[in-house]
C-alpha cells in the first residue's frame, strides 16, 4: 500500500494547514506557493483517485461536488468569477497525485498565469 498523500495528511490533522471549507466528501485549504490574489484547492477527502480523469471516470458525483465548492468560494473569496485548474500528470505540473482543483481568481487575464 503506498503512503498516504500530503492532502489526506491536512485532512487528518497530521500537516497543520487551515481548512477553510468544507462539504461531507470535500475540503477547501489555501495553496502555499499562490499563483493568483486569490488561490485555493479543492481537494477530494478520498484519495482514491490521482488526477481528474481518473475521478470523472469514477465518480462524476465527486466531481461535481468539487466544482460546487469551488463556485462557493469563489463568491466568498473572490467575485465570483475565477479560473479552475486540474493538473494531471507530471508533464502538466501535477506534482501532488491525488486529484485536486486550483481555484483562482483576482485580476486574471485570458493569457495569465501560463506555465
Amino acid at each position: 500500500m503506498s503512503e498516504s498523500s500530503i492532502f489526506s495528511r491536512i485532512y487528518r490533522g497530521e500537516i497543520p494547514s487551515e481548512i477553510i471549507a468544507e462539504t461531507e466528501n470535500v475540503f477547501a485549504i489555501r495553496d502555499i506557493a499562490p499563483k493568483a490574489p486569490v488561490h485555493l484547492l479543492v481537494i477530494p477527502k478520498t484519495d482514491e483517485y490521482r488526477n481528474v480523469v481518473e475521478l470523472a471516470a469514477g465518480d462524476p458525483t465527486l466531481l461535481t461536488e468539487m466544482i460546487g465548492l469551488a463556485n462557493s468560494l469563489a463568491a466568498e473569496y473572490a467575485d465570483g468569477d475565477f479560473r479552475l485548474v486540474f493538473n494531471a500528470g507530471e508533464g502538466a505540473g501535477q506534482t501532488v497525485f491525488h486529484v485536486h482543483a486550483h481555484v483562482l481568481a483576482g485580476g486574471l487575464s485570458e493569457g495569465s498565469l501560463r506555465g
